[in-house]
């Protein structure tokens, strides 16, 4: 028993000593295997984050623009004003609407990009609203529905009708980046031109307008400008041609449907349309009647004409005759031909006087 405690007790050190180093091992094994399943995690999700989710396509109706810490893929150093874009604006817009031309990415794909790298897409799609719609207050306008303008005469009409725009692919960076809201200052634009447009409106002076248009009607603009729907559209989609180069957003097409009176005037302005169409209508007969009677007496003198020239032309030819008669046979040949005419009228006739001589 002595001898068994003393070899126990000889080598028990020895045996937690391995027991020790087996469980550092083993420690340092488990360490080994997470840090090798943390590395493992870490390369898997930043394959998945930065190199799978890389990858972006972009749709037909879309275009793309990618940029780089912040900074825009640029077309060397090419701006809006080196574009046909920029030829409606004036001098001293070209320097405040100068704008950096970027790469635009077509569609297509997939296309990669860079963790540091962002993309934006735009729908270059035309899209179709209310020209009374104000994006930054949809209640305003009687909720985007009727916008308000003064005519010239001091007339608070209301003017309803739509405009189409899409997204310029020649100057995404001013939508992008340079303008903060464009659609917001696209239709400000459209409806500060507009109300310009209708305070100062006058009907063309030349005769063509005149007769296009008909008789003048008083002064009255609402109806000068009921009567020019035509110019003024063509005249608003002149004035926002400059909107592609301002703020990255074109204005297709303004169809302007409607010019209502306020309603307080609203009656007095039909009676005297009502007036202005009888005068108008009169006018219209009178005319038709004078030019009816041009006709008639034109007519009359053609017809008088030709029986004048009828009358006239067979005197014509016998006197072409006789000078022949006279050029071949000479003077007796036609004192000859002369004899035989009156012979001719004897035998139609049925008294004579004769001229005797005393």
């Amino acid at each position: 028993m002595g001898v068994g405690r003393a070899q126990f007790s000889r080598f028990a050190p020895t045996n937690l000593g391995g027991y020790e180093v087996l469980e550092e091992q083993r420690k340092d094994s488990h360490i080994m295997s997470i840090a090798a399943g943390c590395l493992i995690g870490f390369i898997a999700w930043f394959l998945v984050r930065y190199l799978a989710a890389g990858l972006f396509t972009v749709n037909q109706n879309e275009r793309a623009v990618k940029t780089s810490f912040g900074r825009a893929q640029r077309l060397q150093n090419l701006t809006t004003l080196d574009d046909p874009i920029s030829e409606s604006l004036s001098a001293d817009e070209k320097k405040r609407y100068a704008f950096p031309q970027v790469r635009v990415i077509p569609p297509g794909g997939p296309y990669f990009k860079w963790p540091w790298e962002r993309v934006y897409k735009v729908s270059i799609a035309t899209e179709t609203v209310n020209m009374a719609w104000d994006p930054e207050n949809p209640s305003a306008n009687l909720g985007g529905t009727l916008l308000e303008a003064v005519t010239k005469d001091q007339l608070n009409t209301g003017l309803t009708g739509q405009i189409r725009y899409r997204v310029s692919e020649r100057n995404l960076y001013a939508y992008l980046f340079g303008v903060k809201h464009p659609i917001a200052h696209v239709m400000g634009y459209f409806v500060s031109v507009l109300r310009e447009r209708i305070a100062n409106f006058e009907v063309p002076k030349s005769a063509e307008a005149i007769a296009a248009t008909g008789p003048d009607t008083g002064g009255i603009s609402i109806n000068d400008l009921r009567k020019n729907l035509r110019d003024l559209n063509e005249h608003m989609d002149q004035e926002c041609r400059s909107s592609s180069a301002r703020y990255g957003m074109l204005l297709d097409a303004s169809l302007i449907t409607g010019i209502d009176p306020p309603p307080e005037v609203e009656s007095a302005l039909a009676a005297i349309n009502t007036a202005h169409n009888q005068v108008s209508s009169d006018i219209s007969l009178a005319q038709a009647s004078a030019d009816q009677k041009i006709v008639q007496s034109r007519r009359a003198v053609e017809i008088e004409t030709l029986k004048a020239q009828a009358e006239v032309e067979p005197l014509d030819r016998l006197a072409k005759q006789l000078t022949d008669l006279k050029r071949i046979g000479g003077p007796e040949a036609l004192k000859a031909y002369t004899r035989n005419v009156r012979l001719s009228l004897f035998e139609q006739a049925h008294s004579v006087f004769m001229e005797v001589p005393k």
